[in-house]
């Protein structure tokens, strides 16, 4: 089948596979015609927006090469004298014929326009946000057509991102919304909408107190930027807040007991908690009793029952304290990572400064959490880990980086000589905790083709996790603590 995608780098395929489009001029000619929507482009109208203000004396019959040489690119076994059916000639110009679904730009814009239940838009908008490979039109964008259009998808984008919330936030998931939210707040502080969702989530949470600060950081920032107070609508969930008369937020379901071992509920995280404060265990309980999609498998006190509990009820992942009694998180990590088919390890520590960090993801470990953060970002943990990407909580990069980067070590992984600048790219984004999707999206990469070249460096460096991959950047020199 053939299919066009412009939602990052423009490009044209025939059953996967890419098509010759020619050179920049003559790409731009069907990236116009696309934009246009399946509507006829006039032939002088293609002649200034592709030489704006001073097109060559035979633009005519260039653009008319062009045409000719995409129509047997799109169109290979077509005959001589058979009319196209792709790039049709429609006077006074021509136009793209293609349904929907085989234009990324336009499935996508349909789907951020479709309605229904909030199921329903919660699975749209997902679908329509996957789509996104980066900047849309990107290397077109010194054409103000292509600037003018890359800016309308990126409105349709952020839309998306808010209308996925919202009804992420109508069936219930206000936990798992609020990283994506504050990151949206943060990055488009002008739009009502993020600062809406992102109250509303965290005070769906519980988190009163923390709901009301994001207004007060929203109202401060509009008036630095803009000169104005809050917009009606905030200002009024402001005062419903203070008044207590939304909606209370739903208790969390009672916790359920774990499977037994060897039950796994397909679609659900098992996680087995090890930690040996049971002030901390009832928390991480509760949290995992109020989101969908996680499970408790099982808990620990300290580094022996938490090796007993993996080998007993095989959990996906381990949230397991670095500094537990008889013995300690780092010896407890190695030893169920030495295992058969071992589960993912994401540490969790106090302070972010304890010698052992650094060994633990030399052993393979995926990712580190202080105990003081708040619910979400254990969950993004869980969540990247299983995935099989590492997440090292924000609070902790700096110190542990900055205090280990360098040292020799006698296993260090061999010189990173022999790699492409391509592969040696993608190792940088993966040491600065970027995901396989943000990597492919700044690369302008398919996001498999990222998962790949990852596969491919752990090869090449003989390390098993990406949690090393990141080590291996800060050994070789390749990236240091604060560079970019």
């Amino acid at each position: 089948m053939l299919t066009f995608t412009a939602l990052g780098p423009f490009q044209a395929w025939a059953d996967g596979a890419p098509l010759d489009l020619g050179g920049q001029r003559q790409r731009a000619v069907l990236a116009r015609l696309l934009v246009a929507g399946g509507r006829a482009v006039p032939v002088n109208t293609l002649i200034d927006e592709l030489w704006p203000g001073s097109p060559p004396a035979q633009a005519l019959s260039t653009i008319q090469g062009y045409v000719s040489r995409l129509r047997r690119a799109l169109e290979p076994g077509r005959a001589p004298r058979e009319e196209a059916g792709v790039l049709v000639s429609a006077p006074p110009g021509y136009a793209l014929r293609a349904r929907t679904d085989q234009v990324d730009a336009w499935h996508f814009e349909s789907l951020v326009k479709s309605d229904g239940a909030p199921a329903q838009v919660w699975a749209a908008m997902e679908t329509a946000l996957g789509l996104w490979r980066g900047p849309a039109l990107a290397e077109f964008e010194e054409l103000s057509w292509a600037a003018t259009e890359a800016g309308r998808l990126e409105e349709l984008r952020l839309i998306a991102v808010e209308r996925r919330a919202d009804a992420g936030l109508a069936l219930g998931r206000a936990t798992s919304l609020v990283a994506d939210l504050e990151a949206h707040a943060t990055a488009y502080p002008l739009r009502e909408e993020a600062w809406r969702l992102l109250a509303l989530a965290l005070y769906r949470m519980g988190r009163q107190g923390d709901a009301l600060a994001a207004l007060r950081r929203a109202r401060a920032v509009w008036r630095d930027e803009l000169g104005l107070d809050l917009s009606a609508g905030l200002r009024r969930l402001e005062g419903d807040m203070l008044a207590q008369r939304l909606e209370e937020p739903a208790p969390p379901p009672p916790l359920m007991p774990g499977p037994g071992p060897g039950a796994a509920d397909p679609g659900v995280l098992r996680v087995l908690v090890a930690d040996d404060q049971a002030l901390v265990r009832a928390g991480l309980r509760a949290m995992l009793a109020s989101e969908d999609g996680v499970a408790l498998a099982g808990e620990a006190a300290n580094g022996e029952e938490a090796i007993a509990g993996v080998r007993d009820t095989r959990p996906d992942v381990v949230l397991l304290d670095i500094q537990m009694p008889r013995l300690d998180g780092l010896a407890a990590a190695r030893r169920i990572l030495a295992g058969e088919r071992p589960p993912k390890v994401v540490m969790m520590t106090t302070f972010g400064s304890d010698e052992n960090l650094y060994a633990a993801l030399r052993a393979g470990v995926s990712g580190f959490v202080l105990k003081t953060s708040p619910p979400e970002q254990f969950l993004a943990a869980i969540r990247a880990a299983a995935a099989g990407d590492a997440l090292i909580d924000p609070a902790v990069t700096t110190r542990l980086i900055s205090a280990f980067a360098g040292r020799t070590d006698p296993d260090s992984p061999p010189a990173l000589a022999g790699l492409s600048d391509e592969r040696l790219d993608v190792l940088k984004l993966v040491a600065r905790g970027l995901t396989n999707r943000q990597i492919g999206q700044t690369l302008s990469l398919p996001e498999e083709e990222v998962s790949l070249m990852v596969k491919s460096l752990l090869e090449h460096l003989g390390l098993f996790d990406r949690a090393q991959l990141v080590m291996a950047a800060y050994e070789s020199g390749l990236v240091t603590p604060g560079g970019k």
